[in-house]
């Protein structure tokens, strides 16, 4: 495991000034892993759509560095769009390479979690492929519980991809 250190980053809502690098990272986790099930990179036109859906009640956060760079992003999401769903939301997380093992993930889950409360949500499920062991550990340090596992529900890099599904009460 390498550990370059806790990175100090300030964490601020995302706007379009983010819309290229939070693209950046989250293209890198499309054409490298599993941390999401998007097969095709997105567009600077998509990413700035993104970001303009995730304000409000369902915000988005950037954790950016002393230099101005994005270390990475996290957002809140609608859960389902049933209305009795309403009170409940789905997070992500998402790192810049460089950056990961350095406390950025934790601090964005917080804030998420922290905006969640003040929006009123009462459950974040955080829905995560089996295989992302630093991101499931992660949850379970913020205070999430493994409430079960979707077996082989997603397909990328030639296999069959299960997801824990995870879940914080607020």
């Amino acid at each position: 495991m390498r550990d370059g250190g806790r990175l100090e980053v300030e964490l601020q809502l995302a706007g379009p000034e983010h819309a290229e690098e939070t693209r950046a990272i989250y293209n890198h986790a499309i054409e490298t892993s599993t941390a999401t099930f998007e097969i095709r990179p997105r567009t600077i036109e998509e990413q700035l759509a993104w970001v303009e859906q995730h304000s409000g009640a369902h915000p988005a956060v950037v954790a950016v560095t002393a230099d101005g760079q994005v270390a990475g992003f996290g957002a809140l999401s609608p859960y389902r769009a049933r209305a009795a769903y309403s009170t409940t939301v789905e997070d992500s997380v998402y790192v810049a390479v460089p950056f990961q093992r350095r406390g950025v993930g934790r601090a964005l889950l917080e804030e998420l979690l922290r905006l969640a409360m003040a929006h009123g949500f009462h459950a974040v499920i955080a829905r995560i492929s089996d295989d992302n062991e630093a991101s499931i550990a992660l949850h379970r340090s913020c205070g999430f519980e493994m409430i079960g596992v979707e077996r082989e529900v997603g397909r990328k890099f030639g296999r069959w991809l299960d997801v824990a599904c995870m879940e914080r009460l607020i």
